[in-house]
């Protein structure tokens, strides 16, 4: 089962080397990983999406993300109400005839062209990772040159407020 964990962590040299080393010793393969600064001075917040066979991998993973010295909070937030997006940048072979056509297959994904050369157009697009999946497989027919992806970057929810429930009274 696919998991996504995130970590707050000291931004420190070597953190990164040091987590995925320690992930990898384990056998955990990590699927996709995001990392970049956050809104508090000195920390970073790390996106994985890990392949776990079971319950008790997933808490022999979280509890080593604990010990690591440079990790401030770990959280499994796979079946949370949370944000997820990725960006993937896809270079296609194009010519002056399949352009408005490739524009038509993009346009529904809010993806956009940031490029364009003689032979080819490179795509933008952001979203979920199925969303990425189902343009990329729209694509192909068209002759993926080169593929990226940033992998998930994702975080929690904000607490939504709770309906306040009327109370009839009587005024006497």
């Amino acid at each position: 089962m696919k998991r996504i964990i995130t970590a707050a962590v000291q931004n420190r040299s070597g953190v990164l080397n040091r987590i995925t080393g320690m992930l990898s010793k384990r056998a955990f393969n990590i699927e996709s990983i995001s990392v970049g600064t956050s809104e508090t001075e000195g920390i970073s917040k790390m996106t994985f999406v890990v392949e776990i066979s079971d319950s008790q991998k997933l808490e022999q993973l979280t509890k080593q993300l604990n010990k690591q010295i440079d990790v401030l909070k770990v959280s499994d937030i796979t079946d949370k109400a949370m944000v997820a997006r990725e960006l993937a940048l896809i270079k296609v072979g194009s010519t002056g005839q399949n352009r408005a056509e490739i524009q038509g297959v993009i346009q529904p994904f809010r993806a956009s062209v940031i490029d364009v050369s003689k032979d080819s157009l490179i795509i933008q697009v952001t979203g979920k990772p199925d969303k990425v999946d189902a343009l990329i497989n729209l694509l192909k027919p068209y002759g993926i040159k080169e593929l990226t992806r940033t992998g998930v970057t994702a975080f929690q929810r904000g607490q939504q407020p709770q309906p306040v429930q009327e109370v009839n009274t009587l005024l006497i």
